[in-house]
């Protein structure tokens, strides 16, 4: 039988005979039963039929050709049609290459690629579960952590851009497990540990300031919401010692807020308070801080004992250690200030080394351990807003970190039992003046050469004569009778006998001088007798003074600290006694 009757016969569609042989490339017509069959397999197409019923013959055979033929084009007994191929582009010839081409079977996926799009979807599925399951655990975490409203004495929200106070609170409110045997089991929770941190602008330093419990302090008023929404205003207290601020009479840590920018003159824009339960569950949380003791401690009050050299402390034994007094030192709060300033450093490291933020399991119980011990304002009361803080935090590098201490002095008041202490006014304000200007305590020579630089560029040029000044004063917010004590000041010893009081103005943070133009050069000489900084100079316009002159515009801010002190900003801080957070110490 030919090739088409025989494809009639088995309703094959003789031009399906035709198969690409994979090992050649190239098509080839497959007859018997018994030939070799492609590895591509075809499906079976009926063979059409005319309107009787019978097989119809194909449009491109005549009648009585024998379809039968081989890669010649001949058959036997006649000629034979080309081998079936794809459609013909534009009518042109068709080569073997082109039906090669046009009949090539399209690809199937591999199966990598199968597996490929399969793991693409199930990650896909995974980041949807882990992003839900991650909303979740911060939404679980918020709900560790406790809000107190302060109402203004502190921030509404939290800046990413710019240098920010947060105030640490450790309580001695003897709360969680186990506490309730430490000493003054009924106590309302006094400001026991007090730091203010303060992280610069540019993330380059940050200040840990240290305030003793002990140091006798003005409290001043302060307003205090009650738990039924109402507002109770706490009448403040004289001479009275700083751990009051908090607890003492129902204040709440917005009052011990208050007391610190009273003191310092720095506002703190937010508070953390943890209590004893912090220490332990932090500590264990990190599986252990590692410290240092010059000598053997065995402190019945404290119960800590510990043999002199290296340890690493949690739980229960790192709440000891910090509590020690009696064993360092002169048994004071001053110097456990210092031993709890090295305990502080090396949390820090603890908390930043690899091996803490690479393991899972500890970050985890990080994050619990911290969101359940923190009490913070309702500025800061999220999840999120704590991690940026900490993200900010983490920019500065340890070795920038600068742990320093309120100067201070013996109290004279106790007599010749010295309990208390209070501020030493000789080298405090340095310190103050130092933080509030966003000063390093550790050396960032770069920075400090860009700050005298820009100095220098914003007071370069000619100046005046003083007795060419012309100049009207006014107090804009410091003390009574600053602007006549700085007009005397000027006349007599500085000779500006151009000057004059003009009275009071609006209330200012910061001493500025106004001026036109055409009297740069007056400024220049003003600034450089009153020690103003380079930013205290607003170009603007002048004033027409009691003579009917064109004169300057003086006015005195809060900042202004009297006639013939200096109101140029730090650019260095002062020299004391400090620790930085990469330095391993010795508690002694």
């Amino acid at each position: 039988m030919d090739a088409q009757g025989r494809g009639r016969a088995d309703n094959i569609d003789p031009a399906d005979q035709w198969v690409l042989n994979p090992n050649t490339g190239e098509y080839e017509l497959r007859l018997g039963p018994s030939a070799p069959q492609s590895s591509v397999p075809r499906p079976r197409k009926p063979a059409a039929r005319d309107n009787a019923g019978a097989p119809r013959r194909r449009k491109d055979s005549a009648p009585g050709e024998n379809r039968e033929a081989g890669r010649t084009g001949k058959a036997r007994g006649g000629s034979v049609p080309p081998p079936r191929s794809g459609r013909r582009r534009g009518g042109e010839p068709e080569t073997p290459q082109g039906r090669r081409a046009a009949r090539r079977p399209v690809k199937k996926k591999s199966k990598a690629k199968k597996i490929l799009a399969w793991t693409a979807g199930v990650t896909a599925f995974v980041l949807v579960a882990i992003g839900t399951a991650g909303y979740l655990y911060l939404k679980h975490l918020e709900g560790n952590v406790t809000t107190t409203d302060v109402g203004s004495a502190a921030k509404n929200g939290f800046s990413k851009d710019d240098a920010f106070n947060i105030l640490i609170i450790g309580t001695d409110k003897r709360t969680g497990k186990g506490n309730e045997g430490y000493g003054d089991k009924g106590s309302v929770g006094h400001a026991d540990t007090n730091i203010l941190l303060h992280v610069s602008k540019d993330r380059t330093n940050a200040t840990a300031l240290s305030i003793p419990r002990d140091l006798i302090v003005n409290v001043p008023d302060c307003q205090t919401k009650q738990p039924d929404g109402s507002e109770r205003v706490i009448a403040g207290t004289d001479n009275a010692r700083f751990n009051t601020s908090l607890g003492q009479d129902g204040r709440d840590p917005g009052c011990t807020m208050r007391t610190v920018q009273e003191v310092t003159g720095i506002q703190p824009d937010h508070f953390m308070m943890v209590d004893f339960n912090a220490v332990k569950t932090l500590t264990s949380a990190v599986d252990g801080v590692d410290v240092c003791l010059a000598h053997a401690v065995n402190d019945k009050d404290s119960h800590l004992k510990l043999s002199a050299g290296e340890h690493k402390i949690q739980g229960e034994q790192a709440l000891a250690f910090v509590r020690t007094r009696h064993s360092w030192g002169n048994q004071g709060d001053l110097d456990r200030i210092k031993v709890q300033q090295q305990f502080m450093a090396s949390l820090m490291r603890k908390m930043s080394s690899s091996d803490t933020l690479t393991n899972p399991s500890k970050l985890i119980d990080l994050a619990e351990a911290a969101t359940k011990a923190l009490t913070v304002d309702q500025g800061i009361g999220s999840v999120g807003t704590l991690k940026d803080i900490a993200l900010e935090l983490k920019k500065v590098p340890t070795k920038n970190i600068s742990f320093v201490t309120v100067p201070v002095i013996d109290n004279p008041a106790d007599g010749a039992v010295h309990k208390t202490v209070i501020v030493n006014q000789t080298t405090a304000p340095d310190v103050f003046d130092a933080i509030k200007n966003d000063v390093s305590f550790t050396e960032v020579k770069k920075r400090e050469k860009a700050a005298k630089d820009a100095e220098a560029a914003r007071l370069k040029g000619s100046m005046s004569a003083p007795s060419d000044v012309r100049v009207r004063i006014l107090n804009g917010g410091a003390e009574s009778g600053s602007a006549q004590e700085t007009l005397q000041w000027l006349q007599t010893q500085e000779g500006v006998l151009k000057s004059e009081n003009a009275g009071n103005a609006g209330s200012l943070a910061k001493t500025t001088l106004e001026y036109a133009p055409d009297q740069a050069a007056q400024a220049r000489e003003l600034a450089h007798l009153m020690g103003l900084s380079g930013s205290a100079l607003k170009p603007g316009k002048s004033v027409i003074n009691s003579q009917g002159l064109p004169a300057m515009t003086l006015t005195l801010g809060k900042d202004f600290k009297g006639a013939g002190v200096s109101l140029t900003a730090p650019t260095k801080a002062p020299d004391v006694d400090k620790s930085t957070a990469d330095k391993v110490k010795c508690a002694s």
